[in-house]
């Protein structure tokens, strides 16, 4: 995983450059994501895998299935991974960039992991919580997992605050142990 987010860290930096030129953010999250869903697609991978394609010719099979949506520079940037033997790291690519877009608009994604569905006054609650906590915006997910007993599991970037019950229970076990 750290191999292939070395090797597009330099093109989401080059991408995040050009979006912040272009003022075109939001736009490029749109052809970076659909980008992701078709080069992940299992017919592309097949089809423009193939050995017998050149470059040129695989760059244009996932233009194909884009059809027009994507902008030129996005365009550029299929045939320059094509080339380049590199249209695997599209995703690690969007994700990289992801994280630099957050990064400038001071934005943190949490995903919140809890053993029952959080009313809508404890998300806001939390939410609160951890923007006053991390010092910026907070998007949020929520999942349910019942085998966590009790409580909640917080994820935000490296930040992880574990306090569900399984997690205590396993703290616990590891004190008696030592």
């Amino acid at each position: 995983m750290a191999e292939l987010t070395t090797l597009a860290r330099p093109y989401a930096k080059a991408v995040f450059a050009e979006a912040q030129e272009k003022n075109a953010l939001d736009a490029w999250s749109s052809d970076l994501a659909l980008l992701s869903s078709v080069i992940t697609e299992p017919t592309v991978i097949k089809v423009s895998g193939h050995p017998s394609l050149s470059a040129q010719q695989q760059a244009q099979v996932v233009l194909d299935v884009c059809g027009d949506t994507l902008n030129n520079a996005a365009k550029n940037l299929v045939a320059v991974l094509a080339e380049n033997k590199r249209l695997t790291l599209v995703p690690a690519i969007a994700a990289l960039y992801e994280e630099l877009k957050a990064q400038l608009q001071n934005v943190v994604d949490v995903e919140i992991t809890s053993a029952f569905e959080l009313s809508d006054a404890q998300a806001d609650k939390l939410a609160q919580s951890l923007k006053a906590k991390l010092q910026c915006e907070v998007r949020m997910t929520s999942k349910v997992d019942e085998n966590i007993i009790g409580g909640a599991i917080i994820r935000a970037g490296d930040l992880v605050i574990d306090g569900s019950v399984i997690g205590k229970l396993s703290k616990l076990a590891e004190a008696m142990k030592s």
